[in-house]
């Protein structure tokens, strides 16, 4: 039985192998497998949205001191989970496999990257869903190439529309979703993988589809920042300088994770004790300022609307990039995009408060592009997916901030992946 389903699987991979014979569109039989890919993608970031939400309202009942222990042991299931089914990687591996891998992600890890990552992100880790959703996506594309054998640079672009798809469906922006799988993987060239661009576009709109109708997304930004008149070409200038400021902020990150990852390198350790350590110290930050917990995704809000002092501001800038540097190196599992766009807003709001004169949103969105540009090297995917999450309707301050932060970021990059065999 098992030797004639695999004769009927191969006989019908044959027939889709055969070319139309008779199609005069542009349209053809890949479109329906990014379609696919876009579709089953948008799912499993509904999926994944849905059991993050049910997670983090689970845990968001302890409050005050109950903080820390709550932290320090999900920090410990993490590092178990970590331990015993699998380690899924970072970042910094999903780059490696893109570039070096011929494409391939490995879905084995999977299932401990989504359990680990969960506990992390829900529990209120300074990381964001973002990285976890593109392992499990671009992994899913890997697979479904595997399946129609798809080799060389055709399986690298599916992957790499399955990565788009997860960044489309959580940032809400196909476009810039779509872009940023494809700069992200190159601190220079990033159009290097330009064959995986119309399928990184395609999977990304249906993943967009499908997600936005599972989770009832709307199509407004998630952080209003439209109120912005444009006052004269100095607004240029001030970008610039705003993103030159974000930037050195950028740098202080960068610096601050290099310190914490010498620190949890200095003497061997299994990752349950590292997971452990790190989700004590969290807990701390979070129980003396509670709007440095999570990833930021609803705290960006809270911290527009809310009225802070100035000590207080600067207060969460610093423990919040202190709180970043210590999620990532201390093996909790997530993305730091937009944790990174907190503290840009941070900073904004800091700088509107010493300078009361200066456009706030202006301020707020060219230090929020410059410094996950800085880190990320991604400036116009930045661009793109800032104009769409804040509804700041115009692009070229926005732009000249990214371009800003990109042009004076580390010439290492901090994703060390990007530069490697150049």
């Amino acid at each position: 039985m098992k030797l004639k389903r695999r004769r009927k699987l191969v006989t019908y991979l044959n027939i889709l192998d055969q070319p139309v014979r008779f199609n005069p569109f542009v349209f053809s039989r890949n479109f329906m497998l990014w379609a696919f890919l876009g579709l089953l993608g948008g799912i499993i970031a509904g999926a994944y949205w849905i059991g993050l939400e049910f997670l983090t309202h689970q845990l968001a009942i302890f409050s005050g001191w109950q903080v820390i222990p709550v932290m320090a042991i999900c920090g410990l299931l993490a590092g178990l989970i970590i331990h015993f089914i699998g380690d899924p990687g970072e970042i910094h591996l999903i780059v490696n496999n893109i570039r070096f891998n011929k494409g391939k992600l490995d879905p084995k890890n999977n299932p401990s990257m989504v359990l680990s990552s969960l506990l992390c992100v829900a529990s209120g880790g300074s990381l964001g869903p973002e990285a976890p959703l593109v392992q499990v996506t671009g992994s899913t594309g890997t697979w479904i190439g595997k399946l129609f054998r798809l080799k060389g640079e055709e399986l690298r672009s599916l992957s790499i529309a399955g990565m788009a798809s997860g960044f489309t469906a959580l940032f809400g922006a196909p476009l810039g979703g779509s872009l940023f799988s494809l700069e992200i993987l190159h601190h220079k060239h990033a159009v290097e993988y330009y064959r995986a661009i119309i399928p990184a576009f395609v999977a990304s709109c249906f993943s967009y589809l499908v997600f936005a109708l599972i989770v009832h997304l709307g199509l407004g930004p998630i952080w209003d920042l439209s109120a912005y008149e444009y006052s004269g070409i100095f607004d240029f200038g001030y970008a610039v300088l705003f993103a030159m400021i974000g930037t050195a902020f950028g740098w202080a990150f960068i610096f601050c994770t290099k310190f914490f990852k010498s620190i949890f390198e200095k003497r061997p350790m299994p990752i349950y004790i590292k997971t452990l350590i790190g989700g004590i110290l969290l807990g701390i930050i979070a129980f003396y300022l509670p709007l440095t917990r999570y990833f930021g995704h609803h705290e960006i809000n809270q911290l527009l609307s809310a009225n802070l002092s100035l000590t207080l501001l600067i207060a969460i800038l610093i423990f919040k990039i202190i709180a970043i540097s210590i999620t990532v190196t201390s093996g909790w599992r997530g993305g730091f995009i937009i944790p990174l766009f907190f503290v840009g807003a941070t900073l904004g709001l800091i700088i509107h408060q010493l300078f009361p004169t200066i456009n706030l949103t202006l301020a707020i969105v060219s230090c929020m592009a410059a410094i996950n540009a800085c880190v990320t090297r991604t400036p116009m995917s930045t661009t793109i997916l800032l104009a769409t999450l804040t509804g700041f309707g115009h692009f070229i301050p926005i732009l000249f901030a990214s371009l800003t932060g990109y042009f004076l970021a580390p010439r290492i990059p901090f994703i060390g992946s990007q530069m490697e065999k150049e």
